[in-house]
């Protein structure tokens, strides 16, 4: 098992997972013990999870609000330009390929008990990019683990199933979104439950179509009413509340939400206007950022702690056993 040590600074470890290689970031004044979230953060193709975590600046935030960030590492072999491979049928269920192997990222970090203590309804995805498209995947597939998710720059739901079909999806859109979002809602098989999202994208992406965000949107919005049945009656063209905003000295942007009947945030939209591929607010000292736009990672965050896992619904009845469930399923994932 790979395990590498990393002397960048003293709350920053590299790991693995199988062979799944991670860095976490653990603030300074964490004590083993006091339960926090976990927020998995996937990188963009090229980057690597040092790059992504000086970007995005989330170990900043980890450090100020007392959460564990871990950031898995794609790798040259899986792929090339270490992209996510989210347009690859093998990469798109539960229990297999990427989706598996980040899930066991996850238990890895929840099961070290003598190094952190996780809130187990406390665990969220977001990526940019080919990884915001696996955070996508992942929503899907193990809505059971993560609580909500977000999307930067990414992709719907089974946008694409071979390399043609995804640069087709990333340039002009993927397939019906209502569609797909039933595909979703069905790779959530019996662990269906309301998915909160946030989407970034900005109007000028010219690598991932803005097409494509309001596609995300739209998927999601089609698997959460399923899998609330019918108890989410959203419509995309019509949004629960709609505010402009303005970056001083940098972009404007408008932030959509969509609302349940009892109120409740189900799903934000931030579309900002000049952003082209690069996360918004983020760090120049990383690749694919642009601080001119509004904070995403700061928004995600506050959006993610106003969403912790409700066990509704699933097999497994309460925490302990549905949490049993799932490492039985990823241990024969390895």
């Amino acid at each position: 098992m790979l395990n590498v040590s990393l002397k960048t600074e003293p709350s920053l470890s590299s790991r693995s997972a199988g062979s799944r290689p991670y860095v976490v970031y653990t603030p300074t004044h964490y004590h083993v013990g006091t339960a926090v979230p976990l927020l998995v953060m996937l990188h963009g193709c090229t980057q690597t999870a040092e790059d992504f975590a000086a970007g995005t600046h989330m170990n900043q935030l980890a450090e100020q609000y007392g959460f564990i960030v871990v950031y898995p590492q794609q790798t040259s072999t899986e792929n090339r330009n270490r992209c996510w491979n989210w347009f690859t049928p093998a990469h798109q269920t539960r229990g297999q390929g990427e989706p598996a192997s980040i899930a066991g990222v996850v238990q890895a970090i929840v099961e070290q008990t003598s190094h952190w203590t996780i809130d187990r309804s406390r665990i969220y995805v977001a990526g940019l990019s080919a990884g915001a498209s696996m955070a996508v995947i992942l929503g899907a597939t193990y809505p059971d683990l993560f609580a909500a998710i977000g999307v930067h720059s990414g992709v719907e739901y089974q946008a694409a199933t071979n390399l043609t079909h995804a640069l087709k999806a990333m340039w002009h859109g993927g397939p019906d979104p209502v569609l797909q979002g039933q595909s979703a809602h069905e790779a959530m098989g019996e662990f269906s439950r309301r998915v909160p999202t946030i989407v970034f994208h900005g109007t000028r992406d010219a690598i991932v179509s803005p097409i494509d965000g309001d596609q995300t949107v739209q998927q999601w919005m089609q698997t959460d009413q399923l899998a609330s049945h019918g108890t989410y009656p959203a419509d995309f063209h019509r949004p629960s509340s709609m505010i402009a905003g303005q970056v001083p000295g940098g972009y404007a942007y408008t932030v959509f939400s969509w609302t349940d009947p009892t109120g409740e945030e189900v799903q934000v939209y931030w579309k900002v206007q000049g952003l082209g591929h690069a996360w918004s607010g983020g760090s120049p000292n990383g690749s694919y950022t642009d601080p001119l736009g509004p904070d995403a990672s700061l928004a995600m965050y506050q959006f993610f702690m106003a969403h912790p896992l409700r066990r509704t619904s699933g097999p497994s009845g309460h925490d302990g056993s549905l949490w049993r469930n799932l490492r039985r399923a990823l241990a024969s994932c390895f």
